[in-house]
């Protein structure tokens, strides 16, 4: 039974019956913390012939929830009463590298495309470097954002470049390369009168 106006608020309502018999439901979070719940289990377990004695504290948090059991969930705070109702538990892996630069470059709303669309409007081509690329990606796995830490970084490497751009002239291309990521060093720019590149920065 649902209530259709919420629980709270509205406790005399009537509540609707809903047929739950071909739903699908899928919960699924972060767990933060999850993964030193599980270590601190297998350090009790890690003993005898056979036993996984890989350092717990190398071990990345993918590698960790692939050991998740039940018993965990519990410890990390949800009641037994809703770990009965999955019975199917699947855990996800870091994304690596390669994932995190085609997140970048292949969905149609990708970060690379939207950054390009509006260098776009201002005229001017928006070119990343593979090496800058893999270089991005690598800094969010760094700081263990994920693809949710991608448009930050973009936003490092780009925002002065965005702010300064409508006032210059002849600007043709910008290219971000891998020292733009790694160093803080500016994107370079192309001018339709030169094709030779220089940095952001040198232009007054």
């Amino acid at each position: 039974n649902v209530p259709p106006q919420g629980g709270r608020k509205h406790p005399h309502q009537e509540f609707t019956p809903v047929d739950t018999t071909n739903i699908l439901f899928i919960c699924g979070g972060a767990f933060a913390g999850l993964e030193k719940i599980i270590a601190m289990r297998n350090k009790g377990t890690a003993i005898g012939f056979g036993a996984d004695v890989k350092d717990e504290s190398k071990r990345t948090v993918g590698e960790a929830l692939t050991q998740l059991e039940p018993e965990d969930l519990l410890k990390f705070g949800l009641i037994p009463e809703f770990v009965g109702r999955l019975p199917v538990i699947a855990t996800l892996t870091d994304l690596d590298e390669a994932a995190l630069v085609t997140i970048l470059t292949e969905p149609k709303n990708a970060l690379v495309k939207q950054y390009q669309r509006l260098f776009e409007i201002e005229g001017t081509d928006l070119t990343f470097t593979d090496d800058a690329l893999r270089a991005i990606a690598k800094r969010a796995i760094a700081r263990k954002t994920g693809a949710r830490g991608l448009r930050s970084i973009m936003e490092d490497i780009l925002l002065d470049t965005m702010f300064e751009l409508p006032g210059m002239e002849n600007v043709e291309e910008v290219v971000v390369n891998e020292e733009a990521v790694t160093s803080g060093a500016r994107p370079l720019l192309v001018h339709t009168d030169s094709k030779q590149p220089q940095s952001a920065g040198s232009v007054g």
